[in-house]
């Protein structure tokens, strides 16, 4: 019996036009650009930074990052990066019964602005605080460290099958694909990804788990 819900962060949780976009002005060059860049390497299963490299070869990410921060050009999160169902939907699980985490593959200070969201969870983490990114299997070691749960107990939602789906259940967790964001709705028919479950929206997951509580 699932008795924890694990969420991912980026493109399950929060929209990450605001990220690309501060990135796109970064850079110079138009929001559309780098949008369609990170279209075509999710469409070639790289890494989305490679949509900033392929603009800069070379570049130096933790650095730029580092030199947008001196800037003053921060990360910034607030309830419009929310997708819309995500309050509703942790509360509604949690009023069923589940316990409800959040770890993504973020940095600290994403960690501390989702934190401040106040969020209906027991617990948010992100990989920069942890210091092991997914698909890495430590994350996930990670996660039911934090939970504290069985893995077969424990289901990660996230878009991304090969940072989300593929790892998480060769780590004993059951995996749920969140058809959002291009990684969600580009591999959601994938053969080779192969999720207990896949949903459009948070508040399925209360119909499909039910209700702990009877």
């Amino acid at each position: 019996m699932i008795t924890t819900i694990v969420f991912d962060a980026g493109e399950t949780l929060t929209r990450d036009d605001r990220h690309w976009g501060r990135w796109a002005d970064w850079l110079g060059v138009p929001r559309h650009t780098l949008s369609a860049l990170v279209g075509a390497v999710v469409a070639q299963g790289r890494d989305n930074a490679d949509a900033v490299r392929l603009l800069r070869p070379g570049i130096d990410l933790r650095a730029e990052r580092a030199a947008m921060e001196q800037a003053g050009v921060t990360e910034h999160l607030d309830d419009s990066d929310l997708y819309g169902d995500v309050r509703s939907g942790l509360t509604a699980l949690r009023k069923a019964g589940y316990a409800i985490h959040i770890a993504g593959n973020q940095t600290a200070r994403a960690g501390e602005l989702l934190r401040a969201l106040d969020l209906p969870a027991d617990s948010v983490s992100t990989s920069a605080e942890w210091g092991i990114a997914k698909p890495d299997p430590g994350f996930f070691e990670r996660v039911l460290q934090t939970t504290g749960t069985d893995p077969s107990a424990t289901l990660y939602v996230g878009d991304h099958p090969a940072n989300d789906i593929v790892p998480a259940r060769a780590a004993g967790l059951r995996a749920c694909l969140i058809r959002r964001g291009p990684w969600g709705h580009l591999w959601s028919d994938d053969p080779n990804v192969t999720p207990d479950w896949k949903i459009d929206g948070i508040l399925e997951l209360r119909d499909l788990l039910g209700c702990r509580h009877t």
